[in-house]
């Protein structure tokens, strides 16, 4: 036998070729099912750990408008169908059972490769009549590893023909193809060949253990590739590991009892003890604690949760007990909701990704036709046996050409990149949103709630012959009934800075002016100049601080004890802190930053004045904010837009990249490209950092998988034969085509060690 058939080589993975098939990559029609799919990767039935529930919503990853109940084949591509919303335990199964038939293929190919190979390694012959039993054992045995090992690549590459899709598989089932069919026709029918093809007993080389090397070393390749594949999951299984597997339901007799969390409804009462994670998104009816949300938002510090407050399922409770009213339930909550919208990404195409679809959709085509004239080259001018060089160096241009390290190098880093973001509360609702942010010269944001906290504060106390804690708690005991957010910031900076929060009787609001009432023997009055002229109370001593307290764009209230000014309070919506240094690290980076708001000028000018914002525009209502950004963007300019509110929707929709903040609405969530779960600006420069290293990763991976196949088709094609004499098996071809894919894999999944903060 040929010595070039005698080597071996790791597998393409298939699995790879999965996540090329998300983006119609080279692979894009390979029928292969995605991760928690009815069928195994090798195409036969698969019995998952953990079956998807009856009425589970299933999806193509190429083809994400394809959907239905239950699993299938996807009508466009013939690619099986995924579930739409991930699970925690969907892998396991498929890897398993990948597992046990590579075991078996590994078992069936090893006498195969003993029987072939030992005379060529050893110099042992068999001895008459051991030597047909030896011929007769390989074949059967290869023949089972190609035609059951192989069959799912056979069927792939059959049905990339009928659509003419060509893809990996069309190679590998052309390949694996040619060599079995002619071993078994050389087997049964020697005399078919010429005297020159055959040996001194009248024998043809056959090359059974090579198309049984090739097919079970693919399948290794896969599994391998699996395995790590799998990796690049580990961001959505580990929010899915969050949320806890039961919760403390309390019943209407006050009894309580664990259920399973798929038994929750919403209105259940639940009990959240010290320790544990809170089962579902609600709202506190009792008690007080300290709930740690980094899951979520990234933020280490725990937060305190008291009545009314909201909760967040698989959050962490700290110290506290919690009684909790479930408000979302299922796909409902804000964790599925964020493991769908990552699934989502993960599953749509990159812009970058049209430069491997172009290469692919010529790519096979032309490996077989080089396959072609390589066999013709070697035919005409080889050595003898010019048939069996012939036929060794077109298998070996079919296997080494398969381009899967082309089409896994844009999906790979996307799906790892989508995980990262997660991890880091930067959701990204597409592939095309991970690889243009980076190119955003400039960002317009709104004011309220985006660089502010959204909510008013009190920031300044100024009082006339009183204690600050006592004038405190005198605004707030008559504040408390009201349900303003002026009287609600009042109420907890009294209660943060521990003053006792007494009784009010007589409780009165004049709308548009301030609140008053008796307190504790005390009439006390809480408002604007206006109403301190209708209660009679002389304002003067307090009238300059509250006109400088304005020109800051803050409001300023009067308080007033029996009649007398005690104090005038200054409530402002504070800007975050971690809006400057976010649009420092931005403008750092060249980014123009314009603040966009509906509030009036002179606040939107005062908090504008301590940050660096290129330009400011105020007034502007939800069209003049839509055709600002449209402005822009006939500047020439790449825009994004980061927004909370209802009022912010159209820009977002209407900028390059819009940016929702987690604690938004949620149209201004569903308008926008990329959310940020803080709801906080150092998220656009995380964000911004991710998709710089996204880029980066994958013209890596694009331009390593280029060089391979530009190089390797050719030596597999023999250009070295007349100057050095060597030669390439198609099993080191298929070796350093697996090497490739698993080096493409391997590169993008660097990008879960990146630093973005």
């Amino acid at each position: 036998m040929p010595g070039p058939w005698r080597t071996g080589r790791l597998p393409d993975p298939e699995g790879a070729c999965r996540a090329a098939a998300m983006t119609h990559s080279c692979c894009s029609h390979n029928p292969q099912p995605a991760s928690g799919s009815a069928l195994a990767r090798d195409g036969s039935a698969k019995s998952p750990d953990v079956a998807a529930p009856p009425g589970t919503l299933y999806t193509c990853p190429m083809h994400p408008e394809v959907r239905q109940e239950g699993p299938g084949a996807c009508p466009k591509c013939g690619m099986a169908l995924e579930p739409a919303m991930p699970t925690l335990d969907e892998d396991d199964g498929e890897v398993s059972a990948m597992a046990r038939r590579l075991g078996v293929l590994v078992a069936l190919t090893l006498p195969v490769f003993v029987v072939a190979m030992g005379p060529h390694l050893f110099g042992w012959m068999w001895p008459a009549p051991w030597d047909a039993f030896a011929h007769w054992g390989e074949a059967l045995l290869a023949s089972i590893v190609v035609l059951w090992g192989g069959a799912p690549f056979f069927a792939r590459g059959w049905r990339s023909l009928k659509p003419w899709t060509p893809n990996m598989y069309t190679l590998i089932a052309l390949g694996t193809g040619v060599a079995w069919v002619y071993s078994v026709v050389a087997l049964l029918a020697p005399g078919l060949f010429p005297l020159a093809m055959r040996d001194l007993h009248g024998h043809v080389d056959v090359y059974f253990e090579s198309a049984a090397v090739i097919v079970t070393l693919v399948t290794l390749g896969d599994f391998l590739e699996l395995r790590a594949r799998r990796r690049t999951g580990a961001a959505l299984r580990g929010l899915l590991g969050l949320v806890p597997k039961t919760a403390r339901r309390i019943a209407s007799d006050g009894s309580e009892s664990d259920v399973p969390l798929d038994h929750l409804h919403v209105g259940d009462h639940l009990r959240v003890r010290p320790g544990e994670k809170v089962p579902a998104d609600g709202t506190v009816l009792d008690g007080e604690s300290h709930v740690d949300e980094a899951m979520l938002t990234g933020e280490a510090n725990p937060v305190a949760k008291k009545v009314h407050d909201k909760l967040t399922g698989g959050t962490q409770n700290q110290h506290g007990a919690l009684t909790m009213r479930v408000d979302h339930v299922g796909a409902d909550t804000v964790l599925s909701r964020i493991v769908m919208m990552v699934a989502e990404a993960q599953r749509s195409r990159a812009p970058s990704q049209r430069i491997a679809d172009k290469v692919a959709a010529w790519f096979v085509p032309g490996v077989v036709v080089v396959a072609l004239l390589a066999f013709a080259a070697w035919w005409m001018f080889g050595p003898q046996p010019v048939f069996a060089h012939a036929l060794v160096a077109a298998v070996s241009v079919l296997i080494i050409a398969c381009p899967c390290a082309l089409g896994l190098a844009t999906p790979m880093s996307i799906m790892v990149a989508s995980g990262r973001g997660a991890q880091a509360g930067v959701l990204f609702r597409d592939a095309a949103a991970i690889e243009s942010l980076r190119e955003v010269d400039t960002l317009v944001f709104d004011k309220t709630g985006t660089l502010t906290e959204g909510r008013p504060a009190l920031v300044d106390v100024r009082t006339f012959g009183r204690e600050r804690r006592d004038v405190l708690a005198f605004a707030a005991a008559v504040e408390r009934p009201s349900e303003h957010p002026l009287a609600a910031a009042i109420v907890a900076a009294a209660e943060g800075e521990g003053a006792s929060v007494l009784a009010v009787s007589g409780f009165q609001v004049v709308v548009g002016r301030g609140v008053a009432g008796r307190v504790d023997g005390h009439d006390v009055a809480v408002g604007n100049g206006r109403h301190m002229e209708d209660q009679r109370v002389d304002a003067a001593a307090g009238r300059d601080v509250a006109e400088k307290w304005r020109a800051k764009g803050a409001t300023a209230m009067y308080v007033a004890i029996d009649g007398r000014l005690a104090a005038v309070l200054s409530l402002a919506d504070p800007v975050k802190a971690s809006t400057k240094p976010a649009l420092d690290a931005l403008h750092e980076a060249g980014v123009r930053l314009v603040m966009l708001t509906g509030d009036n000028a002179a606040t939107a000018k005062a908090v504008a004045s301590a940050l660096p914002i290129d330009d400011v525009h105020a007034g502007a209502s939800p069209e003049d904010k839509a055709n600002y950004v449209a402005k822009l963007k006939a500047e020439g300019r790449t825009v994004a837009m980061a927004g909370d509110g209802v009022n912010d929707a159209p820009a977002l929709a209407k900028a390059d990249i819009g940016i929702g903040m987690g604690n938004g609405s949620d149209i201004a969530i569903e308008s926008a490209s990329v959310t940020l779960l803080k709801g906080d600006l150092a998220g656009i420069a995380r964000a911004r950092a991710l998709s710089e290293a996204t880029v980066k990763n994958i013209r890596q991976n694009l331009l390593f998988a280029f060089i391979y196949n530009a190089a390797g088709v050719p030596l597999a094609a023999g250009v070295l034969y007349p100057l050095l004499g060597i030669t390439l098996s198609p099993m080191i071809a298929a070796l350093a085509m697996s090497l490739s894919s698993v080096s493409v894999v391997g590169n993008a999944l660097r990008l879960r060690r990146e630093r973005i903060d």
